[in-house]
């Protein structure tokens, strides 16, 4: 029987991203998802570092204490990636996925990934940071990537577990599912401490 067959909550997912999913029910729990879209505009003296949980608190808020009876837990992330402080959010097109891969080969870069988990009673946000190091890429190895997979719906326009991660990442400093959009092994040991509450 997998650990907290009767955790006290039910888990909501504030996420659109099948990678989350994916990556929340292999930890072992059962949970349904919501989607709202906020404004993810940050205040420009905040530290960069600092923005993935303050978002992903942002997200946590969006929804009503009516939206979130006394017995669910909601968990929502937000993922950045950062070279040099300079954050590289989703690329808008091919273009720029183009030019934040080839920004990024050669590089190591960190991918931050805020969470809040709420309940009626409790607020807890944290956020893990792992480093990701690039081999020099061509501009031919660049293009086939971004226009087989299409990665414009993430951070830093490319997935670890899709096929520039195969070929191209020569290291990875903490947690790999972190850079996923999901620290699984933090978020697994916090929610093993809220089943003990």
């Amino acid at each position: 029987m997998l650990p907290f067959q009767n955790f006290p909550y039910n888990i909501v997912l504030g996420s659109a991203s099948p990678r989350r999913k994916e990556l929340l029910a292999a930890l072992g729990f059962e949970f349904q998802t919501v989607h709202k879209e906020v404004d993810e505009t940050f205040p420009l003296t905040m530290p960069r570092d600092e923005v993935p949980e303050y978002l992903a608190h942002i997200k946590s808020m969006a929804y009503t204490d009516e939206e979130l009876p006394d017995n669910y837990l909601l968990i929502t992330a937000d993922t950045m990636v950062l070279l040099d402080n300079k954050p590289f959010h989703k690329p808008a097109d091919r273009d720029q996925a183009i030019r934040t891969l080839y920004a990024l080969s050669g590089q190591t870069h960190k991918v931050i990934t805020g969470l809040s988990l709420r309940t009626k009673a409790r607020n807890f946000s944290m956020s893990v940071e792992s480093k990701v190091t690039f081999r020099v890429f061509s501009l031919e190895e660049i293009e086939y990537y971004v226009d087989t997979y299409k990665p414009y719906d993430k951070a830093g326009a490319y997935g670890i577990q899709e096929w520039i991660g195969y070929v191209g990442i020569e290291a990875v400093e903490g947690s790999f599912y972190n850079v996923m959009g999901l620290p699984t092994q933090r978020l697994y040991r916090v929610l093993s401490d809220w089943a003990d509450l």
